[in-house]
């Protein structure tokens, strides 16, 4: 092809970019020696039809335009260079490569292609660079036109002190749902239907999480097994929603569809916050195969082992690390979140083992590159981000240790609420501390109550449902002979592990849902509830479900009463939560009076009525206890400036198996109690009174919240 068919074009933006007239290219790389773009035949993809180097090169960005060249078009691309692994390079000009700025991908990896750069079972492993071809068992590259009536789509941009997170999986919360057309299950566009959004609403969320939607590779060793990487935490493409959750197409209709997808979940005043995967790829260790990063600039994306670059340095256990030291890797996530941002509308961020990204030469450091990026980029410090904060590195726990604008999964809140209605000793000071907002490990790098996302349980664990029923993982339908998934999971089975038809312990594993579920929108912070827990799902006590693409996944929406009873209870605990501001607070509480309250912002009391001392917190043995509200002591003034009164909540808590008589508080802490929350009883209607100084029976293993209405002292 002569040299005039490919204009000079621009080293911007990345990816493939289409102006109406022809397509500019640009693709970074800092040691290769050329680039080529592949085009394919979308009528059949496996089909090359064309192909044009990308003779100019600005930055390390070899680019160029080239005319006539459209929308829809399919595209690959193609990069020499030496193949030298021991020297962390692996160029290999006969695997077709996914541009990372591709904004779609048509088709799936085929395990079966030569996708390996080297010799695959070869006895040098990865030093033989392999000659096989392996386009036809490659994703192509979608080129893309901008257009999409949005019409005015505002963003809900809820407040993060009311927001109540919703972990879902797209497919596995549509899929079994009778309510949806068949063809839209499993699908962004049935999570946009009336059935879903409906749902949503009746439960009380504000924001729906979403597990990971980037396009994902399923890996070899699973599709072996005739099994799928049904979380998705295994990303190929950083910009491209992946097409199995399409119900329209994979040709650039997922775009729209996902696009379609927020707009409606924004008019329902819902939310949209992505689990992305930037820790690692689908590309795996030296061994992996080459898709796209390794055979572009293995040493630019990936951290190599700086004694011996052929291997590849792992904090998050599969095989690789993001290099978030490289500035064009760097590049990368920022692009990526913000085209998220801007392009797909999409409100926030929760970053898979966010450690890693936070992981400079020396270790984690909280002004690493990455954190810098994100707290000054004027869009993305703006948006919704959470960390998972730990990977499996040294030092990789890093619980309470991530800057300002971060929020951060809790794992610590997990733990002790489980410990805690478990009946184990030594609680009472952490569940004083996790219900409160984890002051302890937020406070002092300035953050607030809604640094900590609180969670019972989440995507990676047992259900709500299985974490009574069951205390050991039962994980054998993986295929890895139960090996797989954590061991020590806190869990309590009731007295009988798995399902039983006993009366009495079906009775208790309903009250302890409750007593988490109550726990969990009682707590200062940002709760997080996973879909199917507020209906009772179960996984059959699989613990580790990340390949379970069927029913033990899917959430079941054909409910037994006992289901139903418990949705209900789930839709009033998060409608007390939302109707009270005392659960909501933006500050730490003082223990003090606050402007001239009656009563303190919080008091804790022992069963007995009194006020509880030091001592009180480190008795081993401590399971009941209470605490207060002061609903006339907020100290942060609403939007307009004005104080903030609600009512005040006195909540007993009983981890004892045995019933507890609570003495309520002596009169100057308030005076007629209202009953609206008992985790041992299942009826809407508690309107039951009792006096200052009266008694109230927690039953064992309860929780019981008692109001004292605003009206008082208004």
């Amino acid at each position: 092809m002569r040299r005039a068919e490919v204009l000079p074009g621009k080293p911007f933006p990345l990816g493939a970019t289409y102006d109406g007239n022809g397509v500019n290219f640009a693709v970074f790389s800092e040691h290769a020696k050329k680039v080529e773009v592949c085009l394919f035949d979308p009528a059949d993809p496996k089909k090359e039809t064309r192909r044009f180097p990308l003779l100019e090169t600005t930055n390390h960005v070899f680019h160029g335009y080239m005319p006539g060249v459209h929308a829809g078009c399919l595209y690959g691309l193609r990069v020499h260079g030496p193949y030298e692994p021991k020297k962390g390079l692996r160029f290999n000009p006969h695997k077709l490569l996914v541009d990372p700025y591709a904004r779609a991908l048509h088709g799936q990896v085929d395990p079966k292609a030569p996708i390996h750069g080297y010799v695959h079972g070869g006895k040098e492993e990865d030093l033989v660079m392999d000659t096989q071809d392996d386009a036809w068992g490659v994703p192509k590259a979608v080129i893309l036109s901008d257009g999409f009536d949005w019409e005015n789509d505002k963003r809900p941009e809820v407040p993060w002190h009311k927001t109540v997170l919703y972990e879902l999986h797209v497919k596995g919360f549509t899929m079994l749902n009778p309510r949806m057309p068949e063809h839209l299950r499993g699908t962004y566009a049935g999570l946009a239907h009336p059935a879903s959004i409906e749902h949503l609403k009746k439960v009380g969320v504000t924001s729906v999480e979403l597990l990971p939607i980037h396009a994902f590779m399923d890996e070899p060793f699973l599709t072996q097994k005739g099994r799928s990487n049904y979380w998705g935490y295994n990303t190929l493409g950083f910009f491209a929603p992946d097409a199995r959750y399409c119900a329209s197409g994979s040709l650039g209709e997922q775009v729209a569809e996902f696009k379609g997808m927020v707009k409606l979940l924004h008019r329902a005043g819902i939310e949209v916050i992505l689990d992305v995967v930037y820790n690692h790829t689908c590309e795996g260790n030296h061994l992996g195969p080459t898709l796209s990063f390794k055979g572009l600039d293995a040493g630019a994306y990936y951290r190599l082992s700086e004694k011996d670059p052929r291997y590849f340095m792992d904090f998050t256990g599969c095989g690789n690390s993001w290099n978030a030291t490289h500035p064009y890797a760097l590049k990368l996530i920022a692009d990526s979140l913000r085209y998220w941002v801007e392009v797909m509308h999409v409100d926030g961020f929760r970053f898979d083992l966010a450690t890693t990204l936070g992981r400079d030469r020396h270790g984690y450091d909280t002004r690493a590159a990455f954190f810098q990026i994100l707290h000054q980029d004027p869009v993305l410090s703006r948006v919704k981000l959470i960390a998972e904060p730990w990977d499996v590195g040294d030092y990789g726990y890093q619980v309470g240790n991530f800057p300002v604008l971060w929020s951060e999964w809790n794992g610590k809140y997990r733990d002790t609420m489980r410990r805690y209605w478990k009946g184990d000793d030594r609680q009472a000071a952490e569940i004083g501390s996790r219900l409160t907002g984890s002051s302890d490990l937020f406070a002092l790098s300035g953050r607030k109550p809604t640094a900590s996302v609180n969670f019972v349980t989440a995507h990676d664990g047992f259900t709500l449902h299985d974490l009574v029923t069951y205390s050991q993982k039962h994980n054998e339908a993986n295929g890895e002979e139960n090996r797989d998934g954590a061991n020590d999971n806190h869990a309590w089975n009731c007295g009988v592990e798995g399902e039983t038809n006993d009366p009495k312990v079906n009775t208790l594993r309903e009250q302890q849902k409750r007593n988490f579920l109550a726990s969990l929108f009682l707590s200062q912070g940002v709760p997080m509830l996973v879909a199917g827990d507020e209906m009772g799902r179960t996984q059959k006590g699989n613990n580790n479900a990340y390949c379970q693409d069927n029913e033990l996944s899917w959430v079941n929406w054909e409910l037994n009463e006992k289901q139903r009873q418990l949705l209900d209870f789930t839709a009033r605990i998060i409608k007390l939560r939302r109707e009270q501001p005392v659960l909501s607070k933006r500050r730490f509480f003082r223990g003090a009076h606050i402007w001239d309250s009656e009563l303190k912002d919080l008091a804790w009391f022992r069963p007995d009525g009194k006020e509880m001392k030091r001592d009180d917190w480190e008795k081993p043995y401590v399971r009941s206890l209470a605490f207060l509200l002061g609903g006339d002591a907020i100290a942060t003034p609403d939007d307009e400036g004005h104080r903030i009164v609600g009512d005040t909540l006195l909540v007993l808590l009983n981890a004892h198996h045995e019933p507890i008589t609570f003495m309520l508080p002596a009169l100057e802490w308030g005076a007629d109690w209202e009953l609206v929350v008992d985790t041992a009883a299942t009826g809407e209607s508690l309107r039951t009174h009792t006096p200052a100084g009266g008694k109230v029976q927690a039953a064992g293993r309860s929780l019981v919240v008692l109001r004292r209405p605003a009206t008082e002292w208004e």
